[in-house]
């Protein structure tokens, strides 16, 4: 991507973001009613203008312009003396990036970031430009299943521009949140990346819920034996695994915002709030790792069951294999001693004339004493060896 040229205005400008106009408010502890236009949580853009979702400008924290166009918000912005503009894209084109980079100076390795997404969440700085992406989540109910989006946040002196991939998070609530409590808004952009950052992670709070109900159904199918029970742990923790990729990030990124309270003059106000989230981050964050690790132990438990099974059932089929062996002998055994006489008398049945045994007077107790002597011999042979 070429070098872009530096932005120029027709109104000089603040630029350093994290230094706000005075005033203070405490975030309402349930969102607003919605505001009208207040569109960022759909997933395709309004108006036929391309990739935008949604874009306002305001100043002293109230809408002043809802410009139709990336253009018109140029204009607006310029027009507005102390003023901001919050953009809202979706998976925005080349083009449109280009044009927003040359009119906010955005770096170009940022840019070709947010256009490529499937980045991992990091925060970096580019002048008094500050390029944070997020991984927000959603647990869906029917499939049960943590859904994962990508967004792309571009925070500077009097804009913000939020680029995203996925359905979540919904950008709308924040938006109507912060035009529902202009003193939270009129502290600038770094007030509206805040509440873009508090609705992300706490839109892990229900991903967090819906993956302990799951873990707690595993463990009953586990122990019910339930076949069909790996597969769905094997899923989990690989969800799992991006979900901590998701979150291990941000308390790095946090504590990296927390560092430049003191350098780049943050309200105090404010300062809290990032606080706040940073503990909800690190709280969730090792969640996430106790949700690993006990999955990791279900596996472990479930293979030991396995295994157990299997082995109960190898020695049922061995010892069901050594019962037929036994009768097996038992039957042999019976077979070999009445063989012998059903051998001798078949011999003697044949009638022969030149068979000396059928004209000697004691050919007949003969061959009985032979087949009892036989039989007994066998019998005993067959009893010392446990056949019978």
């Amino acid at each position: 991507m070429p070098e872009r040229p530096p932005r120029h205005r027709s109104t000089p400008r603040k630029h350093s973001w994290l230094r706000p106009p005075n005033g203070r408010t405490t975030p309402p502890d349930t969102p607003p009613a919605p505001a009208a236009g207040a569109d960022d949580g759909t997933l395709e853009p309004n108006g036929g203008q391309g990739s935008i979702v949604h874009a306002a400008v305001y100043r002293d924290g109230h809408r002043v312009a809802t410009p139709d166009s990336l253009a018109e918000t140029y204009r607006q912005l310029r027009e507005q003396p102390e003023s901001m503009a919050w953009i809202g894209l979706y998976r925005p084109t080349e083009e449109e990036l280009v044009s927003l980079a040359d009119e906010f100076d955005l770096h170009q390795l940022a840019v070709e970031d947010a256009l490529e997404a499937h980045q991992r969440p990091k925060l970096e700085r580019y002048g008094d430009t500050l390029f944070v992406v997020l991984r927000a989540a959603r647990y869906l109910d029917a499939p049960e299943e943590v859904d994962f989006g990508e967004l792309h946040v571009f925070v500077g002196p009097d804009f913000v521009i939020t680029v995203r991939h996925g359905a979540a998070p919904d950008l709308s609530a924040v938006r109507r949140r912060m035009e529902a409590t202009p003193e939270l808004l009129a502290l600038g952009p770094e007030a509206v990346l805040y509440a873009i950052l508090d609705a992300v992670v706490d839109g892990y709070a229900p991903v967090v819920a819906g993956v302990q109900n799951d873990i707690d159904e595993i463990e009953t199918e586990v122990f019910g034996g339930d076949p069909a029970v790996s597969r769905r742990i094997y899923e989990l923790a690989r969800e799992m695994v991006e979900f901590q990729r998701a979150t291990r990030p941000l308390v790095g990124m946090l504590h990296g915002l927390m560092a430049g309270f003191t350098k780049y003059g943050t309200d105090d106000e404010l300062q809290r709030y990032l606080r706040d989230v940073a503990d909800h981050v690190t709280h969730t964050s090792e969640r996430v790792d106790g949700f690993r690790s006990a999955l990791a132990d279900i596996l472990a438990v479930n293979a030991t069951l396995v295994t157990q099974q299997q082995n109960a059932e190898m020695r049922a089929l061995a010892e069901a294999g050594f019962e037929q062996n036994e009768e097996i002998k038992k039957i042999s055994s019976w077979a070999a001693i009445l063989f012998a006489p059903t051998l001798v008398g078949t011999i003697y049945g044949m009638n022969f004339d030149n068979m000396p045994e059928l004209h000697w007077a004691g050919g007949y107790p003969f061959a009985i004493v032979l087949m009892a002597v036989v039989c007994t011999s066998l019998y005993f042979v067959f009893k010392r060896r446990d056949w019978l």
